[in-house]
């Protein structure tokens, strides 16, 4: 992570990456309230500028991390997350802070009860730091956070709040949710881990409904093992979620951190829309290939997939005008103009033409799947390149839709710097449900590069 984004101060626990945290909150090193207190710190040191918060409330996060110190010093076992600040993305409700979905028609929203997610991380002994900026209804309309490397570049979208609160060091984990590119684009644009699981494989109930077949939760954090921490936490199965099915426990970070029984072969992939790479990023892929070797082919996918930004578009906006019908029918005028073309636009796709858009996903899927036959991963671009400049847009999400329509799990890693300075991701997507396996080679892939440098 760059020195601008982050600066790890000797003795601060919030530079601290959560897995090294959770261990010494484990043993009595470090009690939750020192850890909190320097979460705060850094945040009253930089959202003024940054805006990742809409709602925090200093006081109560003291308030659950004595109740976590009192807890440990009582003899109770920590919980898996003990004491770890998590920021929780602002469509995902919360029983004790307000959740308003981005959106000025949810203003001052008091959910009764916590979302599924939010009440395993609680169980988990983590501390719900607050509630971090989304897009309007987590949709294209930007939020007013940004980017930690530059504030006067986008740090993406729709999970904008999360990924800037991790880049910047206030928190050391984050939720986000993707229906097209949502966690990996401002994970590349913020320099940090962003991780998309398979769909399904964390529930949504109490999270913002946008498009059931493309919503996915997601995890922010500093490393691969750190996402792979907090993901293992969130995975489950839920009877309010119908995309959820009963599943072993994914042990995501003893396979995330274990050495894989080979060195794993990935397939450099480009995708239709290679057409929108900037000439930095594009030379950055060239040269991770190059210093892959043997243990990286390119692969070009057959001409069909060129027809999945298509099928992306007409589930997502379908859906999208079904799901967020309410808003557009009770004040369509206070909408964001991005939310209302959605909405007008999803409403003119035809029965025909979203299932048929439906129906290219397993196809698409099965051609995926002789690549994986002979590849551990594919390595592809998590962004077209660094941050935009400006703040009017929150960037393309053409190297995210193909993966999220297909429901694999991809993680974005901060492996390239642009020509500006600015981190770009590199994207590793893997089979559906081996997500343990594309987190072990997505960190192989990392320790391998940074022992050749």
């Amino acid at each position: 992570m760059a020195a601008e984004a982050l600066s790890t101060i000797a003795g601060d626990p919030a530079a601290l990456p959560a897995l090294d945290a959770r261990d010494r909150l484990a043993d009595g090193a470090l009690r939750a309230s020192e850890l909190a207190d320097a979460c705060l710190r850094r945040i009253a040191e930089r959202d003024s500028e940054i805006r990742a918060w809409t709602h925090l409330d200093a006081d109560y996060v003291r308030r659950q991390a004595e109740m976590l110190d009192g807890h440990r010093q009582s003899g109770g076992a920590p919980g898996a997350l003990h004491g770890l600040p998590v920021g929780i993305k602002d469509i995902v409700d919360t029983r004790d802070m307000p959740t308003e979905n981005g959106n000025p028609l949810d203003a001052g929203r008091q959910p009764d009860e916590d979302a599924w997610l939010v009440r395993r991380l609680r169980a988990a002994g983590a501390l719900i730091a607050g509630k971090t900026a989304t897009t309007e209804c987590a949709y294209l309309a930007p939020a007013a956070t940004r980017n930690p490397h530059d504030t006067s570049r986008t740090p993406g979208g729709s999970s904008s709040g999360s990924a800037a609160a991790v880049a910047s060091g206030m928190v050391p984990l984050a939720i986000g949710t993707q229906t097209g590119g949502s966690v990996i684009r401002p994970a590349s644009f913020c320099g940090v881990v962003g991780f998309k699981p398979s769909f399904g494989l964390v529930p949504r109930s109490g999270v913002l409904r946008t498009s059931r077949r493309l919503d996915t939760i997601g995890t922010f954090a500093r490393t691969i093992e750190d996402v792979a921490l907090l993901t293992e936490v969130l995975a489950g199965d839920d009877p309010g979620d119908p995309d959820t099915t009963p599943r072993a426990a994914p042990r995501l970070l003893d396979i995330a951190s274990s050495a894989p029984p080979v060195a794993p072969q990935f397939a450099f992939v480009r995708t239709p829309a290679w057409g929108e790479i900037a000439p930095d990023c594009a030379e950055g892929f060239a040269e991770l290939v190059d210093a892959l070797g043997d243990r990286c082919d390119e692969v070009e996918l057959p001409d069909i997939f060129a027809e999945a930004a298509v099928a992306h578009r007409r589930i997502m906006l379908a859906e999208m005008a079904h799901n967020l019908r309410r808003y557009h029918d009770r004040g369509a005028d206070r909408l964001a103009a991005e939310t209302r073309a959605a909405i007008d636009e999803g409403r003119t796709i035809g029965a025909s033409d979203y299932l048929a858009a439906l129906d290219w996903r397993e196809p698409l899927y099965a051609g995926l799947e002789e690549v994986f036959a002979r590849y551990d991963a594919i390595v592809t671009p998590a962004a077209p390149g660094e941050a935009p400049a400006g703040l009017g847009s929150t960037g393309s999400a053409a190297f995210n839709s193909l993966w999220t329509l297909l429901g694999v799990p991809a993680v974005s890693v901060p492996l390239l710097t642009g020509a500006n300075g600015l981190p770009i991701g590199v994207q590793l997507v893997g089979p559906r449900f081996n997500d343990g396996q594309l987190l072990r080679s997505a960190r192989w892939l990392v320790h391998s590069l940074a022992a050749g440098a």
